[in-house]
């Protein structure tokens, strides 16, 4: 499909150095992770006028800009949460389809893990204790319990099992395997996933992401470009968004995300449907995320993720290879993750994943695929439907 008047393709993407990087600023994994997709697009840096990026500084699209040396004419700083990425590709495809901008740079870079490391700042609790969330800070409520009561719910209503939800940990760990750039590689068995320290019932340690290092950029350029480029350029075939609640009290059902709507609009405007899937990049900070998010998305009826997610159907080989990088529960994990959810996307379709490439039952490569991004708790989706036709 058209977005706007003129088609829109992903024609460069990278990740910067990740993992455990301890001698880099986030400002320099912005930059690296940037060079590297232009590179990987063959594109100059002077073909750039729309930038996005959030999460760093004051202003973080101004100062990460300046920082790269681009003065764009199009600008976002959407914020919010985990899905920011995937909210901010589309808008930036409406903004390249209706000729606002031409080619528009995505780019984040985190140094969460060795600030902690370093003393410079403290585990993440809590986002604040201003506004709707007054209500819930004073009494302990903090980020992983919310997640961690959304999951009990789903265990009381379907019968999910703390099994199930740890077989979401234990396939990721196995695509990490096949992954060089994974923080974590070792094979994971279900024992070891709930043998470990509980953090919020029913997570224990290993139900939850890593903490790293890292960045990604993305690069998204009119159909005109795409002759320019060196790759063969991933098309952006549809796009959703949707914001649910700011507090737990206005959620109207634990057991249903956001990405019940933003799917099913993507799903509608690309004119595909979820079986016509090759794989699902889906946003993991917690195992429940990914299960609860399959059956929002489609994949399975309500109440039915945990039987889904059994018998390896996540695994690269499996019915419905899911985070093959090894999501944020084994790969990498630095802050927000949504973009780096469109990069591994793009580099299935584009046949670059290594020995973690998905394949299709006839041996071809992936044509179609999505990118789910969760943010705050459950409280914002966007999803991103990309193929190679």
């Amino acid at each position: 499909m058209t977005v706007g008047k003129r088609k829109v393709a992903v024609v460069g993407v990278a990740l910067s150095d990740c993992g455990r990087v301890d001698d880099a600023t986030p400002y320099a994994l912005h930059a690296q992770a940037a060079r590297r997709a232009l590179a990987d697009a063959g594109l100059d840096r002077s073909r750039i006028d729309g930038f996005a990026s959030a999460g760093l500084g004051t202003l973080a699209p101004v100062e990460v800009a300046d920082y790269l040396g681009l003065r764009p004419t199009w600008v976002d700083s959407t914020s919010v949460g985990g899905s920011t990425w995937e909210v901010m590709a589309a808008h930036a495809a409406d903004a390249i389809g209706a000729g606002h901008a031409n080619a528009v740079l995505l780019a984040y870079g985190s140094t969460a893990r060795a600030d902690v490391r370093a003393g410079r700042r403290t585990g993440t609790y809590a986002f604040g204790a201003r506004g709707p969330l007054q209500f819930e800070v004073p009494y302990g409520h903090t980020l992983i319990a919310k997640y961690a009561m959304a999951a009990r719910r789903h265990m009381i209503e379907h019968g999910t099992t703390v099994e199930q939800l740890a077989e979401v940990a234990v396939q990721a760990r196995a695509n990490a395997a096949l992954n060089p750039d994974a923080m974590f590689r070792a094979p994971l068995t279900v024992d070891e996933v709930l043998s470990g320290p509980m953090i919020a019932d029913p997570f224990t340690k290993l139900h939850c992401c890593v903490r790293s290092d890292g960045g990604a950029a993305v690069l998204l350029a009119a159909e005109e470009y795409v002759r320019d480029c060196r790759t063969d350029p991933v098309w952006i075939l549809g796009t959703g968004e949707h914001v649910s609640h700011a507090s737990m009290t206005e959620w109207d059902d634990f057991t249903v995300t956001p990405a019940a709507v933003s799917g099913r609009l993507a799903f509608e405007r690309a004119g595909v449907t979820p079986a016509e899937m090759d794989f699902a990049q889906i946003y993991d900070a917690f195992t429940y995320m990914t299960l609860v998010t399959l059956e929002d998305l489609g994949f399975c009826a309500k109440g039915e993720g945990g039987a889904y997610v059994e018998k390896g159907r996540l695994r690269v080989d499996g019915d419905l290879p899911v985070n093959t990088d090894g999501g944020g529960l084994s790969s990498q994990h630095p802050g927000m993750r949504g973009l780096f959810l469109l990069v591994e996307a793009v580099r299935q379709l584009r046949g670059e994943a290594g020995a973690r490439q998905v394949r299709r039952r006839d041996g071809g490569l992936p044509r179609l695929g999505v990118a789910s991004g969760t943010g705050g708790w459950f409280c914002s989706s966007g999803t991103v439907v990309l193929g190679t036709f």
